[in-house]
């Protein structure tokens, strides 16, 4: 069984409900895929850190073989502006539109083959996307990384399932993780977060400031 390299896709698919055939928690999906392609850079080198801000490197090279499309583009993106705080580059998610993580990401396993898309239309009017998985096996291995991340002997967990364990639990992603179990992992959840360097603790400051946004929001619609 052959699975995703990228950390962004991981997430995605553990994001994924197959009943549903469609991701869950869309408000903050976006920002959890975001805070993953940071991962992956920081994780090969492609970023670093000065003064509390993601500064890329100018080189490129064999760090860059094999990244998935999202992680590639902020990548640019990232060498193209001055350099920002890791929260605000996990802010900085599209949240609408077709450059929004969860459609970038979701549309480059398509391409390499790991899900499958198809246009539906919700009580016959409204467009829908529905994601199948090719293999559900991949998703179920997926998840038995973050258990054995969580149960596992510490020195034995890779570090690559750390940083997934990490920010699944940063963004709250329930389809894994539910509060019971993040509450229950405390102490393992602070011992893997280094693994992702400073992006969990970014990422949760990013929900935090949209979650304020909303409430805001909704307090001025009275």
């Amino acid at each position: 069984m052959d699975l995703p390299a990228n950390l962004p896709e991981k997430l995605y698919l553990l994001a994924h409900d197959p009943r549903r055939g469609r991701t869950t928690q869309h408000s903050s999906l976006n920002l959890l895929l975001q805070a993953a392609a940071l991962t992956e850079l920081l994780r090969r080198g492609l970023l670093y850190e000065e003064g509390r801000k993601a500064v890329a490197r100018v080189r490129g090279g064999a760090a860059e073989d094999g990244l998935d499309p999202y992680s590639a583009d902020l990548l640019g993106r990232i060498r193209a502006t001055r350099p920002h705080s890791w929260s605000s580059w996990v802010g900085r998610a599209r949240s609408t539109g077709r450059d929004q993580p969860i459609r970038r990401v979701r549309d480059g396993l398509a391409e390499s083959g790991l899900i499958t898309l198809r246009p539906h239309r919700v009580a016959g009017l409204f467009p829908v996307t529905l994601v199948t998985v090719h293999d559900p096996g991949v998703r179920k291995a997926l998840e038995a990384r973050v258990a054995g991340a969580l149960t596992g002997p510490f020195s034995r967990v890779d570090p690559a399932d750390a940083a997934l364990t990490a920010l699944v639990a940063a963004g709250k992603l329930r389809t894994v993780l539910g509060s019971r179990e993040r509450r229950e992992h405390r102490g393992r959840i602070a011992k893997l977060a280094p693994a992702a360097g400073p992006v969990p603790r970014a990422l949760g400051t990013a929900l935090a400031w949209r979650t304020a946004g909303h409430a805001a929001e909704s307090a001025a619609l009275g």
